[in-house]
This record gives structure tokens, sequence and C-alpha cells, in this order.
């Protein structure tokens, strides 16, 4: 996937001792989206504005706060996050690679 068209910051956001990490680029009508990747193992995220988690390499098993379904989603798929909430992502193998958009 490309984005044309869009202004990136080099510094990255780097969580759990670098094994989550993701840049953040602003697109020209001035939409945040960050691209990541995460290292196997788990690991909770809170949000404070709403999130779609697109994943575009690789997997991840994922249960959303206050569920306890843990759903896997692959390559190509995505989930929701609801604002103010939060989710804890685990990648059973490999690396798995994500677009994060935040819904105002």
């Amino acid at each position: 996937m490309e984005f044309p068209n869009v202004k990136a910051v080099a510094k990255a956001n780097v969580y759990f001792d670098g094994k989550v990490v993701s840049h953040s680029i602003f697109l020209a009508n001035g939409e945040k989206k960050t691209l990541g990747l995460i290292y196997p193992g788990s690991y909770h995220f809170g949000t404070e504005k709403a999130e779609i988690m697109e994943i575009t390499d690789g997997s991840c098993v994922v249960t959303l706060d206050g569920s306890s379904e843990a759903k896997t989603y692959k390559a190509g798929t995505q989930f929701h996050v609801p604002a103010r909430s939060g989710f804890t992502i685990a990648v059973p193998a490999g690396i798995c690679q994500y677009i994060c958009s935040f819904i105002a």
C-alpha cells in the first residue's frame, strides 16, 4: 500500500523495549496513521481515539478490553478498537506488520 503526498516523522515510536515500533505519517488532508511492526510477544495498548488496525503482513491474536474472546487476524484483515479503551495483541511467531488509522 502506498500513501502519496505524506509527511513522515523520522523518529520512531518505540514500545516494549523495541518489540513494537512504528512511524507516524500525516496525509495531505491532515489524517494521521502509524505504520509499524510487532515482534513475537504479548502487549497491551490503551486508546484515546478509536482506531482501525489493518494487518499487512504476518498474523496476530487480539483481545479487546472488556472481552474474553481472542480473535486471530492475518494479512489483509483488520480490527476496530473503540475510543478510550484498549486491546491486547499477541504475535506468536514471525513479525506482524500493521497500519493504524485514527478515527476522529
